[in-house]
């Protein structure tokens, strides 16, 4: 096991805004569920993606949460370091034990996207699972990805979509920035608008049973699903 650090945020660090998970949304992304049934099928998704695996990277993971992910980006890429931020300050204890059963060193850092406290250049990969959706200023959160990537790293982006977030559910029982979510392809136009490579190729559309409004009762009651649906998710790796 590694040891696992936590950074307070740099000094004069300007204030950011951010709209809190709710109860109920902080509770489920500890789950097994979560875990297994969202998180695991993500990264597996975009494993599967990537042009090349990377050779022991330096790892960013944004919106660490709990650190559900460390272990999962641990075994998948056997990472030399992984640097997690989080800026919920009450989530950044339990990330921290989470790191600590890593073979590699991690750090977990207090922060926002939309000004990542790390230099230029400074990480292989960027992971970035059901995070963005939370962040207010999408085009500046994205700049700094593409600041902190080295010359050929990799991002890989893992989000629910504008179809998914505005459903009625959703608006139930998890707390997000509606002005700003986006659907697919403006995911897609936004990657590649600040200065990523993203083919086709590199390009998955899930439509898995929990992202649908609907939270699959249509296909468990034995109806079609629609041929050409509205993507809820959109999964991608996209290279600096």
């Amino acid at each position: 096991m590694s040891s696992a650090n936590l950074t307070p945020p740099p000094a004069g660090t300007p204030r950011t805004y951010w709209v809190k998970e709710s109860a109920f949304g902080i509770w489920f992304l500890n789950t097994y569920t979560w875990r297994q049934r969202v998180l695991r099928i993500a990264l597996n998704d975009l494993a599967r993606l990537l042009p090349s695996p990377p050779l022991r990277p330096a790892i960013l993971d944004i919106g660490c949460g709990r650190g559900n992910s460390f272990a999962l980006l641990d075994q998948q890429f056997q990472p030399k370091h992984i640097a997690g931020i989080e800026i919920d300050p009450a989530l950044l204890a339990d990330a921290a034990r989470a790191g600590r059963k890593c073979s590699c060193p991690v750090d977990v850092a207090l922060g926002n996207a939309e000004q990542l406290p790390f230099p230029d250049a400074s990480f292989d990969l960027l992971f970035c699972h059901q995070s963005f959706h939370h962040i207010v200023q999408h085009r500046r959160a994205m700049q700094e990805f593409h600041r902190v990537l080295k010359p050929g790293g990799l991002l890989l982006f893992a989000e629910s979509c504008k179809r998914f977030i505005h459903s009625l559910p959703i608006r139930l029982l998890f707390r997000h920035p509606m002005q700003v979510q986006k659907t697919a392809d403006e995911y897609i136009a936004l990657i590649r608008d600040s200065g990523f490579k993203l083919d086709d190729a590199a390009i998955s559309r899930p439509y898995l049973w929990w992202s649908r409004p609907d939270i699959g009762a249509l296909e468990w009651f034995g109806f079609s699903l629609p041929q050409r649906p509205e993507p809820t998710l959109v999964n991608l790796v996209a290279v600096k």
